[in-house]
């Protein structure tokens, strides 16, 4: 990429708080290294922890949390921060940001561009929803056609947005740098750490980690996340004679859980089928186990079981429900500790050549890099 005169500058939209988002924290590190100026606009909640970064970040407190009076609010006071910066691009992040950074770039005449993370219309809050559903469908069809490149994380939501919306999308997978140093393990102790990482929300099973381990005596559990749930799973666990084995971390900044993955012996990776934006993803946290190497126990969902099954660095569950999480740790747990510590390396590798942000990002300088020069 070449740039005359002052840097492009680009203003990305994201409606969390910031703080633990790091998707599209690594992508706004990657634009600024690539050249560009970066703007990240979010919002700040009244337990939002402080952001430190190279680049700068606007939080905005809003009246409304949820429903659809929020969203009207965040996208009408996004779409005037954005007007009021005057970006050569905006960069939106899923439907729930569409609207303003729509609005914002055709008030501007700049490039838009859309990141989808997620299937809105097919998130499990929203498929028994008809009402809620139509909308975010109807906001879909009619404002990503307008966008000027789109992207997502999996080749599974390129499809589906090819098939509802029509519209061609480039595929950057959410993966980290891998640390050629983190070596996978075999089981370390007598108490195998299963860890939990990612949002506590409907649909994401943590319950079922908690039942566990009355038929895994032997292991403990962390949970490291917050989310709509958080404080009805913390005192589910606390009503449990072995809540002295499950321990909430809450959400933690993505150094402190970088750090903290390795640790683990196992990935836990459980989401309910209810709805195709879970069925069809690419978790997070298949690729920081990854680079981690730590070996996952995951619901089997397409993408998550190619990874899985081409690489050999997890199990699959049979059937939803805790028996069956219970029955694939076990066998993970007796299968891992009998491979050689090279052959548990060389598994992790290869998964590691596939995913690996070294590939991701090249794609998303691409995109970048394809509408930075077409100010309008």
């Amino acid at each position: 990429m070449s740039i005359s005169g002052d840097r492009m500058k680009i203003a990305m939209a994201v409606i969390n708080d910031l703080v633990t988002d790091q998707r599209v924290d690594r992508h706004c590190r990657e634009l600024q290294k690539a050249g560009y100026e970066v703007l990240l606009v979010g919002r700040r909640l009244p337990q939002s922890a402080e952001v430190q970064r190279p680049y700068r970040t606007e939080r905005m407190v809003l009246k409304h949390v949820r429903g659809p009076r929020f969203y009207a609010e965040f996208n009408l006071r996004l779409a005037k921060v954005l007007v009021a910066e005057k970006p050569d691009v905006v960069w939106v992040n899923d439907s729930d940001t569409l609207v303003g950074g729509w609005w914002a770039a055709r008030k501007l005449h700049c490039p838009l561009v859309m990141d989808a993370h997620e299937i809105f219309p097919e998130l499990p809050e929203v498929v028994g929803r008809p009402l809620v559903k139509m909308a975010w469908k109807l906001i879909n069809r009619i404002l990503m056609p307008k966008c000027t490149r789109l992207m997502t994380v999996c080749q599974s939501f390129a499809d589906y947005y090819a098939d509802h919306n029509g519209v061609r999308m480039t595929v950057v997978r959410n993966v980290r740098p891998c640390d050629s140093e983190s070596f996978p393990k075999g089981k370390t102790d007598e108490h195998p750490l299963l860890l939990y990482q990612g949002a506590v929300n409907e649909g994401r099973g943590v319950d079922w980690a908690i039942d566990a381990l009355e038929m895994l005596p032997e292991c403990r559990l962390v949970v490291a996340g917050g989310g709509d749930l958080i404080d009805e799973m913390r005192h589910y666990a606390g009503s449990k004679p072995w809540a002295d084995r499950v321990e909430f971390l809450g959400r933690l900044e993505p150094d402190e859980l970088n750090r903290l993955t390795p640790r683990a012996d196992v990935g836990l990776l459980m989401l309910e089928d209810r709805g195709l934006s879970y069925h069809l993803t690419l978790p997070n946290r298949v690729g920081d186990f990854v680079a981690a190497g730590v070996p996952m126990v995951a619901s089997n969902m397409p993408e998550t079981a190619r990874v899985i099954k081409t690489y050999g660095v997890g199990e699959l569950m049979e059937n939803p429900g805790p028996r069956a999480l219970v029955e694939a740790v076990r066998r993970l747990l007796d299968y891992w500790q009998h491979l050689d510590a090279e052959e548990r390396r060389n598994r992790f590798a290869d998964a590691r050549k596939d995913l690996n942000w070294d590939k991701e990002k090249n794609r998303l300088i691409e995109v970048a890099s394809s509408v930075g020069c077409n100010r309008q």
